[in-house]
């Protein structure tokens, strides 16, 4: 299938998932993650009407952003990747969102270097996994108190990465949680599900889904 089709069907699967849920897909922004994939195919996504975008590496943003120059109006850029400290100027150069926002030090050092007002979201690690970046649940209430007091950064909602399982329905207790964490903070956004979870994630109250292979297929 051609990415425009697979864009298609994916926005189909979006809009069944939040009928299902009782929600308008207008309150689901569809984030196509770009790891690996060439400025060709990102040309080809964004010609088949897609407008945001994800980056997991600031160093492949650098060597691809320019070559995206031609496309006529700048898409949404978000940095959904964990993000080095030593690689947050860069990263405020290039994105215009950051999902990835995982701890108060990173937070600090964005505020520091941030020339304009930049939205974030704060990283929770639901499930506790050794290899997740994060914040603790229990973390988040103060978390967000320190970082709210930041020039320079927006908070506007939250992140998380799920366990990968072969049945979604194992990761429900997952994005519930994380929905949860949202609402008690008062926040807008949650982006959870990637392309082998994102349906049970819109019915839990994602706002944005990070999906790269139900897009360009499995990558190389």
């Amino acid at each position: 299938m051609t990415i425009e089709a697979n864009v298609q069907q994916v926005e189909k699967r979006i809009a069944r998932a939040c009928d299902k849920a009782g929600r308008s897909p207008d309150e689901v922004t569809l984030v196509v993650v770009t790891k690996t994939i060439t400025p060709a195919q990102i040309e080809a996504a964004f010609q088949a009407g897609i407008r945001h975008f994800g980056e997991n590496r600031v160093q492949e943003a650098v060597a691809k952003l320019p070559l995206l120059a031609n496309l006529g109006s700048r898409p949404t850029w978000h940095l959904v990747g964990h993000l080095q400290t030593n690689k947050a100027k860069t990263a405020l150069e290039l994105f215009d969102i950051i999902h990835s926002v995982d701890s108060v030090k990173l937070a600090e050092v964005l505020s520091r270097r941030a020339e304009r007002t930049i939205p974030i979201l704060l990283e929770v690690s639901i499930a506790g996994e050794e290899s997740k970046f994060g914040f603790a649940g229990e973390e988040l209430p103060s978390a967000i108190k320190q970082i709210s007091q930041l020039p320079n950064l927006e908070v506007k909602g939250l992140m998380t990465i799920a366990p990968w399982v072969e049945d979604q329905e194992e990761v429900r207790p997952v994005f519930r949680r994380l929905r949860q964490l949202r609402d008690s903070s008062g926040l807008e956004h949650l982006s959870m599900g990637m392309t082998d979870d994102f349906e049970v994630a819109i019915e839990e109250g994602a706002t944005m889904v990070r999906i790269g292979r139900a897009i360009f297929g499995p990558r190389q």
